[in-house]
């Protein structure tokens, strides 16, 4: 299978830019023959406070999501991006959205929702969320869930051979004093360390894309990476600017 991992910037609340951008790099991707592309945690919405912003959040049957499933309508290319999800019930979710061939594939809801976070979203469900494309099997986990080994069990029991981890995770600091070697390096050492240890115990794939650049008030760390199933690290991006990592895995992983 081959895999696009997008590093890219996603402005707070601007739906119809993020979605430009997501366009656009389906397409394109498409013409290199990739099969499955990754946008980071947040990705259509950007990452808000939806207590600031609840017109950004958006219930799974919008019309926003709707056009980002319809990328797909037509292609091979499955794709999976995210955005903050409205809750009936409560604090919204932080969502990512699977669309393949024009319709829902599935969705998952963090789970692992802790610190600052909990005052503006709710966990989702205890439950793995994985799909098939062609012959791979894909969990998904997002952001915190890296200190979560069982999201990653739960998704490997489930039959995944892949799990893609969306992620934002926002830098602390001072914007205009902002060391962007040292912001990549700690996330680039946490997907090392936690994520490479997720891959051997799970004897899994693990693919990152994470949110890089600047926003109105918060800067990301970027990152894209793919692990092996021996936890070693296979590919990764040279450094936080905006790219995307192209890898592939052998059929039949």
């Amino acid at each position: 299978m081959r895999i696009a991992l997008v590093q890219m910037r996603c402005k707070k609340g601007d739906i119809r830019g993020n979605l430009d951008s997501i366009g656009e790099a389906i397409t394109a991707a498409e013409a290199r023959g990739i099969e499955l592309i990754v946008f980071p945690e947040m990705s259509i919405t950007g990452y808000i406070d939806p207590t600031r912003r609840p017109d950004a959040v958006l219930a799974l049957d919008s019309g926003f999501v709707e056009e980002f499933v319809l990328m797909t309508d037509g292609s091979n290319v499955t794709a999976i991006a995210g955005c903050v999800e409205h809750n009936p019930n409560g604090k919204p979710f932080i969502t990512q959205i699977v669309a393949a061939s024009g319709e829902y594939a599935g969705w998952y809801r963090k789970r692992n929702v802790v610190d600052e976070e909990l005052e503006w979203f709710a966990p989702g469900p205890s439950t793995a969320c994985v799909f098939t494309h062609d012959t791979m099997t894909v969990g998904l986990a997002i952001c915190a869930d890296i200190d979560a080994p069982q999201v990653f069990r739960d998704s490997a029991r489930a039959g995944a051979h892949l799990i893609v981890e969306s992620a934002a995770p926002g830098l602390y600091g001072q914007q205009a004093t902002r060391d962007w070697q040292a912001g990549y390096d700690w996330w680039r050492g946490q997907c090392h360390t936690k994520l490479g240890e997720h891959a051997r115990v799970n004897g899994v794939y693990i693919a990152v894309s994470t949110q890089a650049g600047r926003t109105i008030d918060e800067d990301f760390p970027g990152g894209g990476y793919l692990f092996g199933p021996d936890g070693m690290c296979l590919a990764e991006t040279d450094d936080w600017s905006e790219c995307v990592l192209d890898v592939e895995i052998p059929d039949g992983a």
